[in-house]
């Protein structure tokens, strides 16, 4: 089934462009490509995007200061491409707020897949009853327009981030471990690593405390994982 957005794509290998385009394009997708991370910023300022795709090696500024540039502005998914494997260079990118990470060389399939599963999981936008409003002493979470307050401050939150807090607010007391929450929040399909959520985790702690010197909603159940637990 064809699905329709607007895909930007940043990479400064035109091949590499040309193969992610004719991927996409082939699903319905309209996509503009970027040949470096100034560009992808100049795009994303003059039009419209439902997600972008950003290698992190490129000229001028590179994927991942271009990813924070766009966390500052958009609330919009991003993707990583690198050809770097290492451990440090994931974490960075999700600390940076990055929502998913793909590693070169890659299945332009699967790439598509992942597209696909990220535009569900942050733009979709269900008949269901959890899109009123949760409240908590302090927090409001407000699921049709993907909003979190904090003592009525609005937090801004990456799409990964506002997901986290989501699921384990709908799921208050319940505790989770990692390799749960990776695969409830980031998909069954993503190969992140645990540290994933724990970097989550801390950046949501940090921004709900910015507003509020309450409890961080979030608790750590130590040998486990973390639950939701609202302030009294």
């Amino acid at each position: 089934m064809n699905q329709s957005g607007n895909i930007l794509i940043a990479d400064d290998e035109p091949k590499m462009r040309d193969l992610v385009r004719l991927y996409l394009e082939k699903e319905g997708f309209h996509v503009s490509e970027a040949g470096d991370g100034q560009q992808a910023l100049d795009y994303l300022r003059a039009g419209s995007f439902d997600l972008v795709i950003l290698d992190i090696m490129m000229p001028r500024i590179d994927g991942l200061t271009a990813c924070k540039e766009i966390r500052r502005t958009y609330d919009i998914p991003v993707i990583m491409l690198t050809a770097k494997g290492e451990e440090i260079d994931r974490v960075l990118g999700f600390e940076l707020g990055a929502d998913d990470y793909v590693v070169k060389p890659f299945s332009p399939r699967e790439l598509v897949a992942r597209v696909k599963a990220l535009l569900r999981r942050t733009g979709a936008r269900t008949a269901q009853a959890d899109e009123s409003a949760m409240r908590f002493p302090g927090l409001v979470i407000r699921y049709d327009a993907r909003e979190v307050e904090v003592d009525g401050n609005r937090v801004g939150l990456t799409p990964k981030e506002f997901e986290l807090l989501a699921f384990l607010a709908k799921n208050t007391g319940r505790v989770f471990t990692r390799e749960q929450l990776l695969e409830h929040v980031w998909g069954y399909d993503f190969y992140g690593d645990l540290r994933t959520v724990d970097t989550h985790v801390k950046k949501l702690r940090e921004k709900i405390s910015h507003y509020s010197d309450a409890a961080s909603y979030i608790t750590t159940v130590w040998g486990v994982g973390y639950k939701f637990e609202a302030p009294k």
